[in-house]
């Protein structure tokens, strides 16, 4: 109830406004670059941001970028109703797997454009499925999906949904945007001038822990370990785990400290998309465990990335293997040859970083395909 109340004391419905939805900070991120593109081309427009997952609501729930930002209430006819009567909505997209039915039925309704981007489709999903009839014609009341790969292109096409088209993924429109407008941490690069330097960057502990390994074996290498979570107890036991290496967290240090060090441990949020700029080799987090985390961030710079067996869900993950610009690990000794080989071989180094970048470069654009496409129902 408060909710509602919030959105009718807030949202004047007779403005134009257009709602983005996303299910979380991920999606968050790859609808970012059209929300920001849109404010630019039409700012007479309201945008609503709306989450389901508290870890897109509450890192983003200040961004500068919306007019409003919301959780967004249960997927039931009735809220449904309630909800797009307040906002009025003049188009309504949601980002990569987000299907809320009763939304998108009472949007097909009201005829109110409403579009699927950054969206991914497998055949294990119940829409291809013999029993899928119903969750089929829910997706015929989307007025267009924007897909990232040809396997949901011709998914979506088998079942007769032909209001497609192969974007492409908007993230690598949003890695190039960091790149461009990076920001800079004196400190860190007078750390990293002059050495080789790795980056672990969004890790958990078995990440750290073979990351240790590594600083063990070679006591030239500098590392910078941007942990996944940065409570005091992670950052303890890091600190712990790294104790015969000199340590320093980034909000100790200082003009004198930093050069006396060889860990630097990022104890802060928001550094790390900019901070792959200063390392030569990155380490990708989360592969010893349910899924690695953002590799673009590092690529995006041309830096060869590393992580572990758990990447096969990112496809961006799988092409850059097969071309040469990353490298899965499955223990210490992979880990150990990949980075030595990669440290000490600058033509195979630089291959990779080669690879890296144009990687990028290809995959740019998703983000003026969907734009174009918008403004036809503007």
């Amino acid at each position: 109830m408060g909710l509602f109340n919030r959105l009718s004391g807030e949202i004047n419905n007779r403005e134009k406004l257009i709602w983005f939805h996303a299910a979380s900070l991920g999606e968050f991120e790859q609808g970012r670059p059209v929300m920001e593109a849109f404010r630019r081309k039409y700012p007479s427009y309201k945008i609503m941001l709306t989450f389901f997952s508290p870890s897109g609501y509450e890192i983003r729930k200040n961004y500068d970028g919306a007019d409003y930002i919301y959780y967004l209430p249960i997927d039931t006819r009735k809220s449904a109703e309630r909800f797009i009567q307040i906002v009025n909505p003049k188009i309504a997209i949601f980002i990569k797997y987000e299907f809320w039915f009763n939304y998108i039925d009472i949007l097909h309704q009201k005829q109110i454009p409403t579009f699927i981007i950054s969206a991914i489709f497998r055949e294990e999903q119940h829409f291809f499925k013999w029993y899928g009839g119903w969750f089929r014609n829910m997706l015929k009341k989307i007025t267009y999906f924007f897909v990232q790969n040809n396997q949901s292109l011709e998914l979506l096409k088998s079942i007769g949904i032909n209001q497609v088209m192969l974007s492409g993924d908007t993230r690598f429109d949003r890695v190039i945007e960091i790149a461009r407008n990076r920001k800079t941490f004196p400190l860190v690069e007078k750390f990293a001038t002059g050495h080789k330097v790795l980056l672990a960057g969004s890790s958990w502990p078995p990440d750290e822990e073979l990351v240790q390994k590594l600083s063990s074996a070679d006591g030239q290498l500098k590392i910078i370990i941007a942990p996944h979570e940065i409570h005091e107890e992670h950052i303890v036991a890091i600190e712990n785990r790294f104790s015969q290496n000199k340590t320093l967290r980034y909000s100790k240090a200082n003009e004198e400290n930093i050069q006396q060090t060889n860990v630097l441990i990022i104890d802060g949020m928001g550094f790390l998309s900019s901070l792959y700029q200063y390392c030569d080799i990155a380490y990708i987090g989360g592969g010893f465990g349910k899924a690695i985390h953002n590799i673009l961030e590092a690529v995006t710079f041309g830096k060869p990335v590393i992580f572990g067996p758990t990447y096969h869900k990112f496809k961006e993950a799988v092409d850059l293997i097969q071309r040469g610009g990353a490298f899965a690990v499955a223990n210490e000794k992979e880990f150990v040859e990949i980075f030595s080989r990669l440290a000490t071989n600058q033509e195979y180094y630089l291959n990779a970083s080669k690879i890296c970048k144009n990687f990028v470069e290809e995959n740019s654009g998703a983000t003026a395909i969907i734009m174009d496409k918008i403004s036809n129902h503007i």
